[in-house]
């Protein structure tokens, strides 16, 4: 599966909505102005009754303008509101589904397990791990991916799912819900709720004016006879928001139900092992609560989730593919049963993880981080497998997973990794300055620790940390984030792994707490040949071969006339402002960016550990996150 054209056709899809929401908002102002019409016609007929062709002639062309510029503003209105209010992150639209967020410490056993699973992923992926929520009252087998962005995505899952599922069966499903964030499909999914929600306003008006005229009509006769207009108002518009409800079931069910299938596909990708989503779909058609969800705005947001919430007498209004058609397309050999598995309703409450329980989790873990790290693109196929013993495996495990669990524990791992002895002096006296209680102790102790750590174990770090991070305050962000900076300052210069750690630090934390302004977008890499020549020439200083010959392999890749830049041009602060503005880029120009960086790296024999350290940090800045089978594919498509 190719994720960068999967974006690509999910920004086509946009335009496909846009399309289908302006249709239905022009049928919905015309029936607004036919029912109008009418209830005029209804207050000026009197006891001579209505005459319905020289009413609507007589509902002239001004006031028709009127009307429809009214409906339009408050549609319009409507999808700004929720728009804005869905951007803020995923964490907005789970927690007004009733979503909790699970602690980075939790005790009980299946939140856990979730948690642990949602890490290996996050690993695989070689992306940030997203923050976990859980649906608690919701005994239905289902999960959800929101936010507009890899950087604000969160995962959900319910109570149900957690607690019903086995682990390869719960990490199919959690692989599911990782592909829509890789795909792009979540920026679509939160724009189609947002226009939706417009689209169905309406009928809230409608349903509001009727509860008043109602009323109206029995406090009084006079309010008998002024009610009659406002009641077939009301009544109309109702009419019309259940037709625009219609219609926005039919928009979801077009938009969402092909990327059902590919989210399935990908899912096995991610896991390499179809039976886990394969047999989670066959536990749910043999599960009495399926895939319901019961909380007020799942129908409004039932495209976001993994299965259907509600039932539906037509598939045609379906968001999502029948059960037995996803099965077979994950299992062509599929025999027609389902497993049944009853409701434990004891499990539904919450269980406390035991210590063997623990133990499992940090070797899940452990084993999931060489599968994400690859040294090279030549021998790490053979060299690391995700099934090599335990005492392979490299020394990130046990204390350190716990610690990037615990807020001031991430804080002291990111800054562990900066942390430089012959600055040592300087950095103390900044950690003291921030009056950061403990702080002071744990930095120096995990600077020591993780000295000598591996380049490529220190990005899945720092991605382990970063959802405790998102825990934090505003203000102890601001002071972390200050700290970070005069660490990277502290020996008075600033190189290249300090860069890719502030950045990715700043990319995914930023929106948390800062307003951040959305970016232009580039539709040509022409448009960004200034920032594609630093970037090239960055790498190309990096490594062991002619500068100038590995400069114009990649340049040769992107089929641009480049030159390469002066030396005193390419410093960490103009490759970051380059690589900001190729952040802007279309989705499926950035897999042309990273196969071009590649093809710089690899000009002296192999890509080393450091080089693509570097190309993975620029692929997270950019929004453009993949799983290491493709990034492999991507990078060695020689």
């Amino acid at each position: 599966m190719d994720f960068f054209r999967e974006q690509d056709i999910a920004r086509r899809n946009t335009r496909l909505l846009t399309a289908l929401f302006l249709l239905a908002v022009l049928v919905l102002i015309g029936l607004t102005n036919l029912i109008l019409a009418i209830a005029v016609g209804l207050s000026q007929s009197g006891e001579q009754g209505l005459v319905l062709s020289g009413d609507l002639l007589r509902f002239d062309t001004p006031t028709i303008f009127a009307v429809s510029a009214c409906v339009a503003t408050v549609i319009g209105l409507v999808v700004l509101y929720n728009w804005v209010r869905f951007s803020q992150g995923g964490r907005t639209v789970v927690e007004a589904l009733g979503g909790r967020p699970v602690v980075s410490d939790t005790r009980d056993s299946y939140e856990r397990r979730a948690q642990n699973i949602v890490q290996e992923i996050a690993l695989a992926a070689n992306m940030p791990v997203p923050p976990l929520y859980v649906l608690d009252d919701e005994r239905g087998i289902n999960a959800l991916a929101a936010g507009v962005s890899p950087g604000d995505a969160v995962v959900a899952v319910t109570r149900g799912a957690m607690v019903q599922l086995t682990r390869d069966e719960l990490q199919g499903v959690i692989g599911h819900e990782f592909s829509h964030i890789l795909n792009g499909d979540m920026r679509l999914s939160i724009r189609l709720a947002a226009m939706l929600r417009g689209i169905t306003f309406i009928g809230d008006i409608g349903a509001v004016m009727l509860h008043s005229g109602g009323r109206r009509s029995r406090s009084s006769s006079r309010g008998k006879n002024d009610a009659g207009g406002l009641l077939v108002v009301g009544l109309g518009l109702y009419l019309v928001g259940l037709l625009g409800g219609l219609m926005a079931g039919l928009i979801k069910s077009a938009i969402s139900k092909q990327k059902e299938y590919l989210a399935d596909a990908s899912a096995v990708q991610f896991t390499r092992n179809a039976d886990g989503i394969g047999d989670a779909l066959k536990v749910i058609g043999g599960y009495t609560p399926g895939t319901l969800v019961h909380t007020a705005r799942a129908e409004e947001l039932s495209h976001l989730f993994f299965g259907q919430v509600k039932h539906r007498l037509w598939m045609m209004f379906a968001t999502h593919p029948k059960l037995e058609q996803r099965i077979l397309r994950v299992d062509p050999h599929w025999d027609g049963n389902f497993i049944k598995r009853a409701p434990d309703h004891r499990a539904l409450e919450p269980k406390l993880a035991d210590e063997m329980g623990l133990n499992q989790a940090r070797r899940a873990i452990t084993t999931a981080l060489p599968a994400a790290m690859l040294i090279s693109l030549d021998d790490a196929p053979a060299a690391r497998q995700p099934d090599q013993p335990e005492a392979e495996l490299p020394e990130l495990a046990g204390a350190i997973l716990e610690e990037a669990r615990e807020p001031l524990g991430a804080m002291s791992l990111i800054l562990g990794l900066l942390w430089q002895e012959r600055s040592q002096d300087k950095q103390m006296a900044f950690v003291a300055a921030a009056e950061i209680r403990g702080l002071e102790l744990l930095v120096p102790a995990k600077g020591r620790e993780l000295a000598d750590i591996a380049a490529e174990l220190r990005l899945p770090l720092i991605e382990l940390c970063l959802p405790t991070l998102k825990t934090l305050s505003e203000p102890q962000y601001r002071t972390f984030k200050g700290l970070l900076l005069n660490f990277m300052g502290a020996d008075g210069q600033v190189d290249l792994f300090e860069w890719c750690l502030y950045q990715l630090v700043r990319h995914y934390l930023d929106p948390q707490f800062i307003t951040v302004r959305p970016r232009a977008k580039f539709g040509k890499l022409a448009q960004v040949s200034g920032s594609l020549a630093v970037a090239l020439g960055t790498l190309a200083e990096l490594g062991l071969s002619d500068t100038q010959t590995a400069f114009q392999a990649g340049a040769e890749a992107l089929d641009l006339p480049l030159a390469m830049p002066p030396r005193e041009q390419l410093g960490v602060k103009p490759f970051g402002q380059a690589i900001e503005q190729l952040a802007a880029c279309y989705p499926l120009l950035k897999v042309t960016i990273l196969k071009a960086l590649a093809k710089v790296a690899e000009q002296d024999g192999k890509i080393s550990a450091r080089e693509l350290t570097l190309i993975k940090a620029i692929a997270a800045v950019i929004d453009c996150p993949i799983p290491n089978t493709m990034l492999q594919a991507a990078l060695h498509n020689r």
